[in-house]
C-alpha cells in the first residue's frame, strides 16, 4: 500500500495546546473511521507554521477525500518511494 507526506499549512501550527492537538485529532480519527480501514494515519510533525502527516493510502484521492471531510488543508501530497536511514550507508 503507498505511503504518503501530507504538508498542510497551518500558520500557528507550534502554538497550538495539546487540546487543539487533540481536538484535530479525534476530528482525523472519526474521519477515518467513516472512510474504512484502507486509510491510515501514521503520525505527524508539528512545526511552527505546518503539520506534515504520514499516511498509508491506496491512493491520492482518498487522503484528498480524508482532507475535505475534515476541514484540514492537504496543501501538498507527495508519495513516499523509499525511506533511508543511518543504517542506509552500511555495507551490506
Amino acid at each position: 500500500m503507498p505511503k504518503y507526506v501530507i504538508e498542510r499549512d497551518i500558520p500557528g501550527a507550534g502554538a497550538l495546546s495539546a487540546a487543539d492537538l487533540q481536538a484535530v485529532s479525534q476530528k482525523s480519527c472519526g474521519v477515518l473511521t467513516d472512510l474504512g480501514p484502507s486509510i491510515q494515519w501514521l503520525q505527524s510533525y508539528v512545526t511552527d507554521d505546518k503539520l506534515y502527516c504520514v499516511y498509508i493510502a491506496p491512493s491520492e484521492a482518498l487522503i484528498r477525500e480524508h482532507a475535505r471531510i475534515g476541514g484540514f488543508p492537504a496543501d501538498r501530497i507527495s508519495r513516499i518511494h523509499r525511506v533511508i536511514d543511518p543504517t542506509t550507508a552500511e555495507s551490506a
